[in-house]
């Protein structure tokens, strides 16, 4: 499976681009003892690593941010992924904890510096188009009591019967990774400013961790 990008999209955003993996037959639970020891030593790598007043020099973060500001977000609001996390470290605050598939990909994402989202690919449809979304759209994402309509203009990822994402920021809850789902797909988000290596780096890391602390086998598109 992979993900098409609206071409009026890519006109807008020269170098926007996502690169998919897969891991097929995991096993979803809670933390293990292995994973936590992971999660302290990256914890104490972190801390060595950034400061509060660092991140703002952190190139990765300078693009996402800039990313956010040109598509109507306000990243001093709604943070970056990976910074919102390494923010939370720094700060002595928990890094959340959901079950070891996510938690595994939001080490990496820690690890890395990109922004990585997970879907039960079970609840995909056909294949994903990255587009700009309608007025009136409606999405429920993660953690989302109601679902939200949409202004228009926001730039969405559906398959072909559904939002499954506001990118980079929100996924949807009804093809988020669950205590049944054996089948992920992850998607590595990149913004201008970020290049293929990187992405693909992070890529690999990811289906990494994830496969070491969840079992199943990866691949890259």
């Amino acid at each position: 499976m992979v993900i098409e990008i609206e071409s009026m999209l890519k006109d807008r955003f020269a170098g926007l681009q996502v690169i998919v993996g897969h891991v097929e037959g995991l096993r979803v639970e809670r933390s293990s003892i292995e994973l936590e020891g992971f999660k302290e030593e990256l914890l104490e790598q972190v801390r060595k690593k950034y400061s509060l007043e660092s991140l703002k020099d952190v190139a990765v973060f300078r693009a996402y941010r800039d990313f956010f500001w040109k598509v109507g977000i306000d990243p001093t609001k709604i943070r970056p992924a990976a910074e919102a996390l390494i923010r939370r470290i720094l700060a002595g605050k928990p890094v959340p904890s959901i079950n070891n598939v996510v938690d595994s990909y939001n080490l990496a994402s820690i690890k890395t510096e990109i922004a990585l989202a997970a879907f039960n690919r079970e609840e995909l449809k056909g294949s994903l188009l990255m587009r700009t979304a309608v007025k009136g759209e409606s999405f429920l994402g993660i953690g989302m009591s109601e679902s939200m309509e949409l202004k228009g203009g926001e730039i969405v990822i559906s398959d072909e019967e559904k939002l499954i994402a506001v990118y980079p920021y929100r996924d949807a809850d009804r093809s988020k990774v669950s205590d049944t789902t054996r089948n992920v797909l992850i998607l590595m988000c990149g913004v201008p400013g970020i290049d293929e290596e990187a992405l693909a780096d992070a890529g690999e890391v990811a289906l990494e961790l994830v496969t070491r602390f969840c079992g199943g086998k990866g691949r890259l598109e």
